[in-house]
């Protein structure tokens, strides 16, 4: 069964606390011959958007969390979207609870190296580092997937012999689907493009589309390939894994660029009055969004009663989902201004025109969990966070 060991060991370490008159929860105590009672959780990609929220989150859910990041989204999207600034406020904001390694993951000793110094206490990895755009992946495809694909077969064998009883989560994508959600049957609204209410699909599309005899970019062929590994040593190892395939994942972190993170570009072009490209299908492609937190918080629910190769939609659902011209409007309600763009008839390869993830086997095997972030919230979070940032930029070039 999955995470026996850990759940005896554990249950031992309650007996010797109960013993010992000690007061502290089991999971802030380690089964580690070191120093430190302090599991650890592994965040890869810890300076993006969801590494770092899952670095804060899981530091004050008394983890040690130790942060492989090498910043390369800067070498994705320019040195505007690096993720330096981040990973030093982390750094700064959470002491010595928190590590920052420039590990490549596609270096297989690297990652090895960090697992087997702190095999004994590790107890989860969340795995968010990625090349995560369509475009860019085209651009260079040898590597988009030795970061996507290669990078997360290193990251599992190396939990699979050192590590084999800790959580192993990943942060897939609904893109896995290729271009299928294309081939729906959408009517043109106003201003989005929608499924008939009377469609099985109208509530979020489940685990039964199937991801064969379609385009899907080769940022979703990589990305299809870590989420089946991780599937595979879930099912074939029995390690506690799950993969979650995200519709859009966003929030104030998200160091947006023209090639990914919407919602924040957008934003951040409607706050300083950049021109922004609407790319394909009249700018009524529609998408649901989910607040970083809100995602993992699901992680969290995830570790707390793992299965084996798990795998789940996961996004913003029926609550929170926006079509490109309604999010235009919303950046330009909240801002107060208007926003300079530009429809081009011309889709991305392998983009969806309409996304609404179905949350029902999520909740249904973990009810605790719910959306706290509807689509506005997001906007807000994001344009309060990152606003005054963003104005003092554009006033200095």
């Amino acid at each position: 069964m999955v995470g026996t060991a850990r759940r005896c060991a554990e249950c031992a370490v309650a007996c010797w606390m109960q013993i010992a008159g000690l007061d502290l929860p089991v999971h802030l105590l380690s089964l580690s011959t070191g120093n430190s009672f302090m599991p650890i959780a592994i965040v890869t990609g810890s300076g993006g958007l969801i590494g770092s929220e899952s670095v804060r989150y899981f530091a004050q859910q008394g983890f040690d969390v130790i942060g492989l990041d090498n910043d390369m989204r800067a070498q994705f999207f320019g040195p505007e979207a690096t993720t330096g600034p981040t990973t030093d406020q982390l750094s700064r904001d959470l002491g010595s609870t928190f590590r920052s390694l420039a590990v490549d993951i596609r270096d297989e000793q690297a990652v090895r190296d960090v697992f087997s110094s702190n095999s004994s206490r590790i107890e989860l990895i969340v795995h968010a580092a990625a090349q995560p755009s369509h475009d860019w992946a085209a651009s260079d495809p040898q590597t988009d997937f030795t970061v996507n694909a290669n990078g997360t077969l290193n990251l599992l064998q190396a939990a699979r012999d050192f590590t084999p009883d800790a959580t192993f989560v990943f942060t897939s994508t609904n893109k896995v689907y290729g271009d299928r959600p294309n081939f729906l049957p959408l009517d043109e609204l106003e201003t989005r493009w929608e499924l008939p209410t009377d469609h099985e699909w109208y509530g979020g599309v489940d685990l039964t589309m199937p991801i064969d005899l379609c385009t899907h970019s080769l940022f979703g062929v990589s990305k299809a390939a870590a989420d089946l590994l991780v599937q595979e040593y879930g099912r074939y190892f029995d390690m506690p894994t799950v993969c979650f395939r995200g519709g859009c994942l966003t929030g104030p972190q998200h160091a947006g660029a023209q090639l990914h993170g919407f919602l924040a570009y957008l934003m951040k072009c409607t706050v300083s009055g950049d021109p922004y490209t609407v790319f394909g299908y009249k700018g009524k492609q529609v998408r649901d969004n989910i607040h970083a937190h809100d995602v993992v918080r699901a992680f969290h629910e995830f570790h707390r009663a793992p299965s084996a190769g798990a795998v789940y939609n996961l996004g913003g659902g029926r609550d929170s989902n926006v079509s490109m011209l309604e999010a235009i409007a919303l950046c330009e309600q909240i801002t107060g201004r208007s926003l300079e763009y530009t429809l081009s008839d011309q889709a991305r390869i392998g983009d969806h025109m309409w996304w609404v993830s179905d949350l029902g086997a999520f909740k249904a095997d973990y009810p605790d969990w719910e959306l706290t972030f509807g689509i506005e919230d997001v906007l807000r979070d994001i344009h309060d966070f990152n606003s005054e940032r963003w104005l003092a930029e554009t006033a200095a070039r």
